[in-house]
């Protein structure tokens, strides 16, 4: 193990050597050098559970036995590690596993393109293939989205500037943009219950994209596909109702435009079902998977009716789209969670997060909204005494959650920010995560919220409100 002072120097260095654009690396200084399922062992000799899994990467937590004897397999099989999009055992193997998983109606009748490594290499070939089967090149995407940092990814996600997409409303029951929701602990902005109130901005949000479509005097041309994540990831964990996309899926099948769905972070029983579209029963015409489908390495796929496969030899290449390690690695992967039940295990020991950190938002003016699906968690931290905005809550509360995540470090534990003013908590812990694992991770959550609520100071330069009605 490296000393202290190595943890200290290698920090630095890194400091000095790496670009600007550096993330993780700024809010988690962390330098590891072991890891199994959910601890991390840093060089100076810490240990931390770490909820960040790869931003969704890791589906069975660092290093597990069946990845790891996958890869090593293939090593010391002799195969070859880099054959571009050649055939083999691998590849095969991979293929097979994966259309096992898939709804049925796309097992049967779809086409897979392997692309390049990165989840937003998918994504970039989802929109030439739709753009190539139709011959028309707009695109439908949605406010908060994040699907990648390449040109055409980004143009699609929710921080996009300078771009002819047509940026549609996403239903976010806390921030609704039709003002119908805002209050978290269990009454809509307009006087419905919070149930009722989610169900009438998704409604709403619905029909802005019906009409879009619809309506000749729009100004949106009909587009050459719509992509939506069934849960924004980035955007703040915020799941699409399933009404809402069952709605996506039939206004879109009703005006011949393909339904994209991104599914690089909800994919591989994340969200309590193997594939996030499972839960609302919809088949998407094109389904974007990357993360987790690597078991922990490289590896990004679109899967596609074949009636869309149109585009000629060439169209969409890609020097490292036949990673041999991680499609075994992959392939391991989704055969243990299928064989193993850990979309439902997720599904229920997210449900019990869920409901602690909901008892634990009744105790906290502070935590405006919590919200998830299986293992896929977060908490919004908003100002309590800020001016309510025009999406009926209160403003985010950046610097509370930026200090949310540093008590967590120094309690041992890695969360990642998102959302509006980076003001979510996300928890994206393994799927192997165990009871008690789960309960040391809520546990240090609440103590690092308490932390840090007496150490921010609220707008007046007094600390913000610990318990709801009351102040410290």
């Amino acid at each position: 193990m490296a000393p202290p002072l190595a943890h200290e120097q290698i920090l630095r260095r890194q400091s000095l050597r790496e670009s600007a654009a550096r993330t993780y690396a700024r809010s988690l200084p962390v330098v590891p050098v072991r890891a199994r399922g959910l601890t991390i062992e840093g060089a100076d000799g810490r240990r931390y559970l770490d909820c960040l899994s790869g931003a969704g990467t890791l589906a069975l937590g660092h290093n597990h036995p069946v990845v790891l004897e996958a890869i090593r397999a293939v090593l010391d099989s002799g195969a070859p590690l880099h054959v571009l999009d050649l055939a083999t055992p691998v590849k095969d193997a991979f293929t097979t596993e994966l259309f096992a998983t898939l709804p049925r109606e796309l097992a049967e009748h779809g086409k897979v393109q392997f692309c390049g490594p990165a989840g937003t290499d998918a994504v970039e070939a989802a929109l030439t293939l739709v753009r190539t089967a139709t011959g028309r090149g707009g695109l439908m995407a949605f406010s908060g989205a994040y699907h990648g940092m390449t040109a055409g990814a980004l143009a699609a996600s929710g921080g996009a500037r300078d771009t002819s997409v047509t940026r549609l409303p996403y239903p976010y029951a806390y921030r609704c943009p039709f003002g119908t929701g805002g209050r978290g602990a269990g009454e809509g902005a307009d006087g419905r219950s919070a149930e009722e109130a989610a169900e009438h901005g998704a409604e709403l949000a619905a029909r802005w994209a019906e009409n879009a479509l619809a309506d000749p005097k729009s100004g949106v041309p009909r587009p050459a596909g719509m992509i939506v994540e069934p849960v924004q990831g980035e955007g703040g964990v915020i799941p699409a109702p399933d009404s809402w996309l069952r709605r996506m899926r039939e206004i879109t099948a009703a005006h011949d435009v393909p339904l994209i769905v991104d599914e690089v972070q909800t994919g591989v029983g994340r969200t309590g079902a193997f594939w996030a579209v499972d839960h609302s029963g919809i088949v998407p015409d094109v389904l974007v998977l990357s993360k987790a489908i690597g078991g922990s390495l490289p590896l990004a796929v679109i899967v596609y009716r074949e009636e869309l496969d149109t585009w000629r030899p060439g169209a969409h290449a890609g020097t490292f789209r036949g990673n041999q390690l991680a499609m075994a690695a992959g392939a391991a992967t989704l055969a243990y969670v299928r064989e193993n039940g850990l979309a439902a295990h997720a599904a229920e020991l997210g449900a019990r997060m869920l409901a602690r950190l909901r008892g634990l938002a009744a105790h906290h003016d502070c935590i405006g909204d919590v919200r998830g699906r299986g293992l896929m968690l977060g908490v919004e931290l908003v100002d309590p005494e800020g001016p309510v905005g025009a999406d009926g809550a209160p403003p985010p509360a950046s610097q509370l959650a930026a200090e949310v995540q540093q008590q967590c470090l120094d309690r041992g534990l890695i969360v990642e920010l998102g959302g509006r003013g980076a003001a979510v908590v996300r928890l994206l812990p393994p799927l192997t995560l165990t009871d008690e694992q789960a309960d040391a991770v809520l546990d240090r959550l609440a103590d690092a919220i308490a932390a840090a609520v007496s150490a921010t100071p609220g707008p007046t330069g007094s600390p913000l409100p610990t318990m709801r009605g009351t102040t410290p």
